[in-house]
């Protein structure tokens, strides 16, 4: 039996960039095509997971709200990886995050790519 196929999407972008409603939509995607697929949250990304902040921002118009479509990633099975010091560094801590998001350095995305995970970077 052949194992999953894993795709690791990087995010180094938050609210302020069109570019992380791609990562979700290509996350979201990834789900839908059966792959395993966890983001890792850098940077201005980890601002994306932040309680209540993606509720209604829309960047892209034809896209549902980030934060749709980040609820729906999380409910599909997909998982979702913040860097602490990018986060400590926001004043962020494990309950000014949404549920089910964990706090795990890039060991944690190495491990991923160490098993066969491809990646992409937004």
């Amino acid at each position: 039996m052949s194992q999953k196929k894993k795709l690791v999407v990087v995010v180094t972008n938050g609210m302020h960039d069109e570019r992380s409603s791609v990562a979700l939509s290509v996350a979201n995607s990834g789900l839908n095509a059966g792959l395993e697929v966890t983001m890792f949250l850098v940077s201005a990304g980890v601002d994306l997971v932040r309680r209540g902040a993606a509720a209604v921002a829309q960047l892209n118009p034809l896209d549902p709200t980030l934060g749709e479509m980040l609820d729906n990633f999380l409910a599909s099975g997909g998982d979702v990886f913040v860097c602490p010091a990018c986060a400590k560094v926001r004043g962020y801590g494990e309950r000014d995050v949404v549920d089910g998001v964990g706090f795990k350095g890039s060991g944690a995305m190495h491990e991923l790519i160490a098993q066969g995970a491809a990646t992409v970077s937004f």
